[in-house]
């Protein structure tokens, strides 16, 4: 990855342009409170290859920092009245993507950056993983997915419904479609909202469980395996304005208020009981997800990296009761596969801090993420092209090639290789109404389903069904009736060569190598 820097006089320039025009406050040093903000990092990833990073803070009394880790040193520190500018140096990488944590100090305040080196490993240098190990096959078995996405998980005013978000209602043709196009699992977002009733047996709305019943049997019919779950539940929102949205499963409460969160288990354990015995009779070709990115609304970056690590305590308590309350049913869900999620579904926080449940059942739990990095190009369409040989300007500047492989490679060595299976239960990326654009969408597309393949994992596609171009347009079928979107044939294609092609000359590297120009 071609890493940007900024260079140190420019910092400095612009250091003093910004203590030039703050001298007109009347305040000194020693009349002011203690204080410390991280004002800007140049690169929060840096590449195998090492280089630098240049941190800006401003703070009373003057900062101090330090790194964690022996690759990352310090090797300068230049201060200008409040404003200070760390240089850290990076080493080579030899091994395997690490993270590098540094602490800045100003007094009694403390403010932490997380810096990550990709993997040294370049494409050329892949390791397909072998395919026989237990949690491969699992992965393999689900193969290239499809969400039907802002279908079931439709909301209006607090109450589910499957049309609200501009979807027709889906039917036994569109699962047929979707198995056509190539895909072998569907996962199936559902959202509970307003369907369920008051304390204490929240009872679930019969003819709203009905219909995801019917959703599943459409994908057992066409031969698809399938993945439930409970998902907008969860969402957190903050506005613009600082205001805050947010549903009943909500870990902010938990995290503030003990009786809120054993509130929410018990809902929660009430509503999978009952989720459970209507598909308990189902084979394994479904499969239940808990819960679907959980977090504080920001996204892994707000409270949960100062509440001394509350919030992913109250998830991991979550994702015990999902599974003490399937396993209860009996029937098929005894050994039925469960898929759990950690922090907001980051692959990062997910392997740092989900603590897996314990299970009766031997080997029948999954670890489900989501990959979108970088956001700016798959799903906001702020940047057009990836990869290394997207245009500078074009692109964000990290999240890469190097960046996907550092990811996969620590799933796969954190769960893979260790036993656990890994789906990534949602990717993807945006239309784009112009051919260049589009073209780096599907490389991207092809990049991230070979990188699963490789690394033995499975991968879901996120289509909202949206026919349009741009942010938050990933539509490639109508949801009503399975027919294409504008070039959705093209797209999968793409996909299912990268992710089922056993041609040993098509490769990680091969895809590198066929990079837009």
């Amino acid at each position: 990855m071609n890493t940007k820097f900024i260079s140190r006089k420019k910092v400095m320039a612009l250091l003093l342009a910004t203590v030039t025009l703050s001298c007109s406050s009347s305040n000194t040093p020693e009349e002011e409170s203690p204080y410390l903000t991280v004002k800007s990092v140049s690169s929060q990833t840096l590449p195998a290859t090492g280089g630098e990073v240049i941190i800006s803070v401003a703070s009373y009394p003057a900062a101090t920092a330090q790194s964690d880790a022996g690759w990352m040193t310090l090797k300068s520190s230049t201060p200008l009245n409040e404003f200070t500018s760390f240089v850290f140096t990076a080493q080579a990488n030899e091994g395997n993507a690490r993270e590098a944590i540094i602490t800045i100090t100003a007094g009694e305040k403390k403010e932490t950056v997380t810096i990550g080196q990709a993997q040294s490993d370049e494409p050329e240098n892949e390791t397909a993983i072998d395919e026989n190990l237990p949690a491969v096959k699992v992965a393999k078995a689900l193969g290239l997915g499809w969400n039907l996405g802002n279908q079931l998980d439709a909301h209006a005013n607090e109450v589910a419904d499957e049309t609200s978000w501009g979807n027709g209602k889906a039917t036994q043709e569109t699962l047929n479609k979707v198995k056509d196009a190539g895909f072998t699992s569907v996962r199936i977002p559902i959202t509970w909202l307003g369907k369920v009733g008051e304390a204490p047996g929240y009872t679930i709305d019969a003819a709203w469980l009905e219909r995801a019943a019917e959703v599943v049997g459409y994908a057992e019919q066409a031969g698809l395996k399938a993945i439930i779950n409970i998902h907008h539940d969860g969402h957190r929102q903050v506005n613009g304005d600082g205001s805050e949205e947010h549903h009943w499963l909500d870990i902010v409460a938990a995290a503030k208020d003990e009786t809120a969160n054993t509130s929410i288990k018990e809902q929660l354990r009430a509503m999978w009981t009952q989720i459970a015995e209507r598909f308990k009779e189902k084979g394994d070709f479904l499969i239940f997800e808990g819960l679907n990115e959980i977090h504080d609304g920001r996204w892994g970056s707000g409270t949960n990296t100062t509440d001394g690590g509350k919030q992913y305590a109250i998830l991991n308590e979550w994702q015990q009761v999902f599974v003490d309350a399937v396993r209860a049913t009996g029937g098929n869900n005894a050994t039925r596969y469960l898929g759990i999620s950690g922090y907001s579904t980051n692959p990062d926080l997910t392997m740092k801090h989900l603590k897996l449940p314990t299970d009766p059942a031997k080997d029948r739990l999954l670890v489900s993420v989501h990959y979108y990095d970088p956001a700016t190009f798959a799903l906001e369409d702020k940047f057009s092209e990836w990869g290394h040989t997207g245009a500078t300007g074009k692109k964000e500047n990290w999240g890469d090639e190097e960046h996907l492989n550092g990811i996969f490679t620590a799933l796969r060595s954190t769960y893979v290789e260790k036993g656990i299976p890994v789906y990534i239960g949602e990717m993807g990326c945006v239309h784009r109404s112009s051919s260049r654009p589009e073209s780096f969408r599907k490389y991207y597309l092809e990049y991230v389903c070979k990188a699963a393949r490789t690394h033995g994992m499975s991968v879901f596609y996120w289509d909202n069904g949206n026919a349009g171009a741009g942010r938050e347009c990933s539509g490639l079928m109508n949801h009503a009736t399975g027919v294409y979107f504008n070039n959705g044939k093209e797209v999968i294609d793409v996909m299912t060569k990268g992710y089922f092609s056993d041609d040993a000359s098509y490769t990680l590297k091969s895809v590198y190598d066929r990079a837009p120009q």
